[in-house]
């Protein structure tokens, strides 16, 4: 595998969620005040204004928002094609995380999607998505 830009770990407002990520597990920040989950991250609530904000766990699911092929490669990591996916958090559908998945797939918008931590996830802090009903591995 081509060596990896490894992401800022250490910012305040997003390096929770690539630690969290290299350790295999999703997070998402949220309102304690209001329930709004945030995204990007940040420390107060654009929703109600509050500065109560906190980490918190995410099951892993959620609904494919948006998708694109990709198929000319622009880095060594991630050969073409690849399918670019923007997936809404069950807990929180505000938050819309990106991830891609090698090759071309067949998608609809609304398809249940689940989190995966490959290789490259481990590396970069980057989770990525596959269907939620393919074969994990």
């Amino acid at each position: 595998m081509s060596e990896l830009i490894e992401p800022v770990d250490f910012d305040r407002d997003t390096g929770y969620f690539f630690q969290a990520a290299r350790e295999g597990r999703l997070v998402f920040r949220a309102c304690r005040s209001c329930g709004a989950g945030l995204h990007m991250p940040t420390q107060f609530c654009g929703r109600c204004g509050s500065r109560d904000t906190e980490w918190r766990e995410a099951a892993g699911t959620g609904t494919l928002y948006s998708w694109t092929t990709v198929v000319q490669s622009v880095h060594p990591a991630y050969p073409a094609p690849y399918t670019i996916v923007q997936v809404a958090l069950d807990e929180a559908p505000e938050v819309r995380y990106l991830g891609s998945i090698p090759g071309e797939v067949e998608l609809c918008a609304g398809q249940p999607m689940r989190v995966v931590f490959d290789d490259r996830a481990r590396v970069s802090g980057l989770p990525q998505w596959r269907p939620a009903d393919e074969p994990p591995g």
